[in-house]
């Protein structure tokens, strides 16, 4: 179970079901996450819409095969669509929710634990669109565990990535982070930061040198990827 810290951001959500004992179980599950504010249910879509041009709504729960409208139906007619979660008996969609940016694919019945797998996506999405507009005050926040750690961009030595994992090495200390290296490059200005292999970014001020195949920053070498070896370093 994931447990809420003073940095754990709370997303507002609503869901649409058109079976109400499939909303009674997402409103159970939602009421153990923490950092899920469940708003509302619908078995209506077209009401769903009226409180969405209303209110305002982080994530929505939402089925695919609804009587009047599909969910895929529905979340196409949305401007500035809120993140979505699909939960559905069908698994003939998955491909196309995915096309449509859904943080997941939820297939009925889900226990709580891929419910939870499924909203700790939306929250660090949530999280990592939001950061964007941080970068701008010289710091980002990752996730390490179930901390959040302030990370400050002139610290910042290198980025690899490794496994599962993002690492981001500081000034004064290694840091893991479940972050993907494409969207921690997203993430950070690219007028400072430049990619320079699919497994590392560094800081252009930090390159003490470099050649046509790596990086020096400091005593650390920095391999350059064969499809990046025409970037400006500097």
């Amino acid at each position: 179970m994931n447990f809420i810290t003073d940095d754990t951001t709370i997303m507002t959500a609503i869901a649409i079901d058109d079976e109400p004992i499939a909303l009674e179980i997402i409103q159970s599950h939602a009421s153990k996450v923490p950092f899920i504010d469940l708003k509302q249910v619908f078995t209506d879509a077209f009401l769903a819409t009226t409180y969405l041009q209303q209110n305002k709504a982080d994530l929505i729960f939402l089925d695919i095969k609804m009587p009047d409208i599909s969910g895929i139906e529905f979340l196409k007619s949305l401007t500035n669509a809120p993140m979505v979660i699909f939960t559905t008996a069908y698994t003939e969609h998955a491909v196309q929710s995915f096309e449509l940016d859904a943080v997941d694919y939820l297939l009925k019945p889900f226990s709580l634990s891929r419910f939870l797998k499924a909203c700790n996506k939306a929250q660090e999405l949530f999280d990592l669109r939001n950061q964007r507009q941080e970068t701008s005050l010289g710091y980002i926040f990752v996730k390490d565990g179930y901390e959040q750690i302030r990370v400050e961009l002139s610290d910042i030595q290198y980025v690899e990535a490794s496994g599962n994992y993002t690492q981001i090495q500081t000034d004064s200390k290694l840091i893991s982070s479940r972050i993907t290296i494409n969207d921690l490059a997203e993430l950070l200005p690219k007028s400072d930061f430049i990619r320079c292999h699919r497994a590392f970014i560094v800081p252009k001020k930090k390159i003490s040198k470099f050649d046509r195949n790596q990086i020096w920053i400091s005593e650390k070498i920095i391999p350059i990827g064969a499809t990046y070896q025409n970037l400006q370093l500097i």
